[in-house]
């Protein structure tokens, strides 16, 4: 029988695109982290269908950038847990991203030029859309 207990403290980080759990779990260095820590994968989402679920035992967690994880799972709630009291956060999109996204098109100067910043502009929010700087190509997050 699976049983994951409620923590007293720290976060809580739902709605992950199922599939992405695995890769913010390695974003945040969770294997070599001494705090409890459960990955739940492909749990079923009235939202999304099949979900992916991070909770982690720790009492301060101001090193975890939340626009980050708002952009590799668009859909991502966060439920922050003090003293066992939840406060819900939904990460806001940056307007503009640098070096976190790469561009696909190898005619970009990024692609030839590695001393160019991969930089990107929010183009559309609901559909977690962003364009290169350099080139115009299109990135969506669903499909980094």
């Amino acid at each position: 029988m699976l049983e994951i207990t409620s923590i007293k403290n720290g976060l809580v980080i739902d709605h992950i695109i199922a599939g992405m759990g695995i890769k913010i779990f390695n974003y945040l260095n969770l294997d070599k982290s001494k705090d409890r820590v459960a990955l739940i994968m492909n749990a079923e989402s009235k939202k999304l269908g099949r979900k992916d679920i991070i909770k982690i035992e720790k009492d301060n967690w101001d090193d975890i950038d939340y626009t980050v994880l708002g952009l590799m799972s668009p859909s991502i709630t966060i439920d922050e847990v003090r003293n066992c009291e939840v406060y819900k956060v939904k990460p806001n999109l940056p307007e503009k991203v640098t070096n976190i996204l790469k561009c696909k098109n190898p005619r970009c100067i990024t692609g030839v030029e590695k001393y160019v910043p991969h930089s990107f502009v929010l183009m559309n929010k609901e559909e977690g859309t962003y364009r290169c700087e350099y080139c115009d190509d299109i990135t969506k997050l669903s499909e980094v």
